[in-house]
């Protein structure tokens, strides 16, 4: 079995801005130099400050075991957040520190993350946020049967991400992820790209079951009514897929990318 780095465009189609249009009348964006503040939280951000990412260096020090010093885990069932927006970072803590987020590893998380103060967690995800996120390889073995023959599968991905499904009401994940996969800090929208594949269908297959713990489920809502319609195939080939997708200047020097 082969496998490719996959190389980001910054073309918009169509369903891409029908989906920014969604997404807009389901969550409406907090100022970027407003605190983070989100209702359903039991932690308060509302009298923090912007996070100092030296001191979150040393307060995500507990967070190396897992995820790296860097953020770039080299653990596939551990997410990769090197990169990640502060504010996603300060809320996923806070999620799993109030028990809101228990699945996968999360629970693991709880005896580092119950005693940190609203200021710590952006602090460290201020931190994270100023690390560079590596890329991985997307797999571009060729699909021998169904209704994907003949394609890589990362292209089945591929496909999905740029262009959604509108047959099946499916937006295109780049809408709200944006064409690298770097997400958008402004809504809390993560960044994905170069995350490990098999923790990125994992996250789909919970969306899929559409369950959640969350008391503001706005979030998880808009990923669980795309994921319903996803194949099993297709949650792993967009897993694969992400897995790869990185910017051409974030190629090795030397290393060429191979462009899908």
């Amino acid at each position: 079995m082969r496998h490719a780095r996959v190389l980001a465009v910054s073309a918009v189609a169509v369903s891409l801005l029908a989906a920014v249009a969604v997404a807009q009348t389901s969550i409406t964006p907090l100022p970027d130099n407003a605190p983070v503040k989100t209702a359903s939280l039991e932690v308060d951000f509302s009298k923090t400050t912007w996070g100092d990412p030296k001191a979150g260096q040393t307060k995500a020090a507990a967070c190396a075991a897992c995820h790296s010093a860097d953020g770039n885990s080299t653990v596939e069932m551990y997410p990769s957040i090197a990169g990640q927006s502060e504010r996603y970072v300060a809320q996923q803590i806070a999620l799993i520190a109030n028990g809101q987020r228990s699945s996968g590893a999360a629970a693991a998380m709880v005896p580092f993350v119950q005693d940190l103060t609203p200021q710590d967690m952006r602090d460290i995800g201020a931190f994270f946020s100023t690390q560079k996120a590596s890329a991985g390889l997307a797999d571009d073995g060729v699909v021998a049967e169904g209704p994907y023959k003949g394609l890589k599968f990362y292209e089945i991905g591929q496909q999905l991400y740029r262009g959604g499904d509108a047959q099946r009401g499916i937006p295109a994940c780049m809408a709200c992820h944006g064409p690298t996969g770097a997400g958008n800090p402004g809504p809390a929208y993560p960044h994905i790209g170069g995350q490990h594949a098999s923790y990125v269908a994992r996250r789909l297959q919970e969306y899929q079951a559409g369950v959640t713990q969350e008391t503001d489920k706005a979030h998880f809502q808009i990923m669980a009514s795309i994921a319903k319609s996803l194949t099993e195939q297709e949650i792993q080939a967009l897993g694969s897929y992400l897995q790869g997708l990185h910017n051409r200047a974030d190629d090795v020097a030397g290393v060429p990318a191979r462009a899908p």
